[in-house]
């Protein structure tokens, strides 16, 4: 689950991580209201779930009430287009006025965890307000780690390591020390994924201050955070996403053109990695998992058929709990929900296969009957090329 940066940053206020003061508008009155509470210069941020939102043109500073009221025009109800938005972009609803500041330096700051390790990993940057991605392909001697022992937490030492290795002096160093400790916490305390402070900013007095706040959650993890998932805004979410985490189906929205319907995480990465080694392209992930019943496959069968881009639809299935006459009873129900219309290519295994491989012979449907993982996804990829 991702989160507003406005948000993330209410969570960093609540484990005394510095930030500056701002407030969400909707409207262009309300920018410019809230601009002259804060005085000029402010910034006006477009508040959506992605990165690069200064280069798309979604972040504006304002010296004067006409600049705030220009820039709340300009931003609220664009379609911003950032590199993680996709071509498509995102309307912009929200924006965040905060209060400007006497920036000396932009750093990076980040955690992840790192599953090889088992330990949250603190990768920190002199390179602020640039791409980690972008940092780690063209100079990856300028990213720092630290690795946190899980039962000591972050170390004081660990933080003072980082602090001096990005050139932190004086007052900075505590400052900083203060500041990484209070964003592990905040961390550790909220089941987060990923969070991500670009830039981490030192202003000309020596503070130490979050200047964005990315945060992303643990799905796993939101049942004992009722806030956090109050925090949810599903006009940013996919609405098949959204769809499916109501069926309890893992789906992600990929950009292909071959909608895959699998059982198992494993065999759907799998199933992925087989399309596009064939030269297509898949268009989503989603495993319905190894309880699947007839209506959670009607359901996943539809989700997938929501995608105009999808050309082929490609069911790999090997029964194990989810029995394949199950999972055929469901596609047969869902295709003719639909009145499918684009090529189906299904590959059974497993319980029941010959009874599920009856159901679908018996259909009456068009679909193209695979003998294995790799003749379907030659099958799907012609299918999908038409």
């Amino acid at each position: 689950m991702k989160i507003h940066e406005y948000q993330g940053k209410d969570i960093l206020r609540k484990f005394n991580v510095a930030t500056l003061q701002g407030t969400v508008c909707t409207t262009v009155d309300e920018v410019v209201a809230a601009a002259a509470t804060y005085g000029f210069p402010c910034v006006v941020k477009a508040q959506i779930h992605a990165g690069g939102r200064g280069k798309g043109g979604g972040v504006k500073l304002a010296r004067s009430a006409a600049d705030a009221e220009a820039a709340g025009r300009a931003i609220l109800g664009m379609q911003l287009k950032t590199h993680q938005t996709g071509p498509e972009g995102q309307k912009v609803k929200k924006v965040l006025v905060e209060r400007g500041c006497a920036i000396a330096r932009e750093l990076y700051v980040g955690m992840v965890i790192d599953r090889v390790n088992g330990r949250v990993c603190v990768m920190a940057s002199t390179e602020g307000g640039v791409e980690i991605e972008k940092i780690a392909e063209e100079h990856p001697e300028k990213i720092l780690k630290e690795w946190v022992d899980p039962v000591v937490g972050l170390s004081p030492y660990q933080s003072r390591n980082l602090a001096f290795a990005l050139g932190f002096k004086g007052k900075e160093v505590g400052n900083a020390v203060k500041f990484f400790t209070g964003l592990y916490d905040a961390f550790v305390g909220t089941d987060a994924s990923l969070a991500e402070i670009n830039p981490l900013v030192v202003t000309k007095d020596g503070d130490v201050l979050a200047l964005d706040a990315k945060f992303n959650f643990d799905d796993n993890a939101l049942f004992r955070h009722k806030d956090i998932v109050a925090m949810r805004d599903a006009d940013e979410e996919d609405q098949r996403e959204l769809e499916a985490k109501e069926f309890d189906l893992s789906y992600i929205a990929l950009d292909g053109s071959i909608g895959c319907m699998v059982n198992g995480a494993g065999l759907a990465m799998a199933t992925m990695d087989i399309i596009k080694q064939q030269g297509g392209e898949p268009a989503n992930f989603l495993d319905v998992g190894g309880g699947a019943d007839e209506p959670k496959v009607t359901a996943a069968f539809k989700i997938i058929l929501k995608d105009p881009a999808v050309k082929a639809v490609f069911v790999n299935i090997f029964g194990g709990i989810a029995k394949c006459d199950v999972i055929a009873n469901g596609v047969v129900a869902a295709a003719r929900q639909v009145g499918l219309k684009i090529p189906l290519v299904v590959r059974l295994e497993g319980t029941n296969v010959d009874l599920g491989k009856k159901i679908l012979s018996e259909s009456g449907l068009a679909i193209l009957a695979a003998d294995d993982m790799l003749d379907g996804a030659k099958k799907a990829v012609a299918a999908a090329r038409g």
